[in-house]
C-alpha cells in the first residue's frame, strides 16, 4: 500500500512491550499486590474515611518496594462479592483512583492497576487517573462465566479504541488468559485463547489456578509458553516462598498477594518478613 496507510501496522506494533525488561529494572520481575480494603460502594465497607484506606495501601506499599519487589498492582480485592465489567460503582472507582495515586506517588517502582471481575473500561480510567503504568485485562477475548453468576465477554475493541481516544496507548496491557474464578466457554482451549488475546494487542499474559491463592499446574504454563508468540508470561496466583522458583524457570515474572501475608489471613497487612524471605528465593533463579 503506498503512502501512509502503509503504517497502521507499525503504528499498532509500536505501542506493543515485547520484554518486561522494558518496564521493570530486573529479570523475572515480582509484582505486589496491594489488596484495597473494601471502598465505597461495597458490601463489606462500614464507612471509614478514604484516607484510612490511602493510609492502608501506603503501608503495604512500603512494606513490598522496601523488601525488593519490582512492581505493584493496586486491586479492588476486598470489593465482594466482585462486580462485573462496567458495573463497578462511581464511588468505589474514584476511592481506587484516589488510592493509587498516592501510592504511585510514594514509591520508585512500576505500578499497575486492577478492578475485577474484568472491569477493565474502569481500570484504564483509574490507570490514566492515577498515572499507573499498566493494567491488568482478566477477559480481553473470549467468553467465560464469573464465580458470581455473570456470563461476561471479551472487551477488546472497547478497551482498545478508549485507550486510543484517551492516548493512553503508554498503558501496557497485561492480559488473563484461563483466569482463575471463571470457567471458560466451551470451546475455547488455552491454545484459542491464547492465540486470540495475543492477536489483539496484549503486551503480556497471564496465567493462574483456579481461585485466588490456587497456583496453576506447572505443565499448563510450559505449554502457555510454547504458544505464547514470544509474548512474556506472567504466573498470576498461587505463587509462595516455597514454589516461586521453580515457576520461574518457566515464566518470565509474576504477580502476587496472598504470598506475601500471613497465611489465613489475606486481609491483613503485608507481612515484609515473607515479602523478603519471597523476594530471596526469586533471586536464586535470576
Amino acid at each position: 500500500m503506498p503512502g501512509k496507510a502503509a503504517e497502521w501496522r507499525q503504528d499498532l506494533d509500536s505501542h506493543r512491550m515485547n520484554s518486561l525488561g522494558e518496564m521493570f529494572a530486573k529479570p523475572k520481575p515480582v509484582i505486589g499486590m496491594v489488596h484495597l480494603p473494601p471502598l465505597p460502594g461495597a458490601v463489606g465497607y462500614t464507612g471509614y474515611p478514604v484516607r484510612e484506606i490511602v493510609d492502608f495501601a501506603l503501608k503495604d506499599a512500603a512494606a513490598l518496594e522496601e523488601n525488593g519487589v519490582d512492581g505493584l498492582m493496586v486491586e479492588n480485592m476486598w470489593n465482594i462479592p466482585f462486580a462485573v465489567g462496567m458495573e463497578t460503582s462511581p464511588e468505589e472507582m474514584c476511592a481506587q483512583a484516589v488510592a493509587a495515586a498516592e501510592v504511585i506517588k510514594s514509591v520508585n517502582v512500576p505500578v499497575g492497576i486492577n478492578v475485577v471481575h474484568n472491569g477493565a473500561r474502569v481500570c484504564l480510567g483509574i490507570a490514566i487517573a492515577a498515572g499507573a503504568k499498566f493494567m491488568r485485562v482478566c477477559l480481553l477475548t473470549g467468553a467465560a462465566v464469573w464465580d458470581t453468576g455473570e456470563f461476561d465477554h471479551g472487551c477488546a475493541r472497547e478497551l482498545l479504541s478508549a485507550r486510543k481516544l484517551n492516548q493512553a496507548e503508554h498503558i501496557k496491557l497485561f492480559c488473563d488468559v484461563d483466569k482463575k474464578h471463571s470457567v471458560r466457554f466451551p470451546g475455547i482451549d488455552l491454545a484459542t485463547h491464547i492465540e486470540w488475546t495475543e492477536f489483539y494487542l496484549a503486551d503480556a499474559m497471564i496465567i493462574s489456578g483456579r481461585m485466588t491463592g490456587d497456583a496453576p499446574d506447572l505443565e499448563k504454563v510450559k505449554k502457555a509458553k510454547e504458544l505464547a508468540n514470544g509474548r512474556p508470561i506472567l504466573m498470576g496466583s498461587g505463587m509462595t516462598t516455597e514454589n516461586v522458583a521453580e515457576f520461574l524457570k518457566v515464566a518470565d515474572g509474576c504477580i502476587v498477594g496472598f504470598g506475601m501475608k500471613d497465611a489465613g489471613h489475606p486481609y491483613r497487612p503485608v507481612n515484609p518478613d515473607k515479602v523478603k524471605r519471597f523476594m530471596d528465593a526469586v533471586e536464586k533463579v535470576r
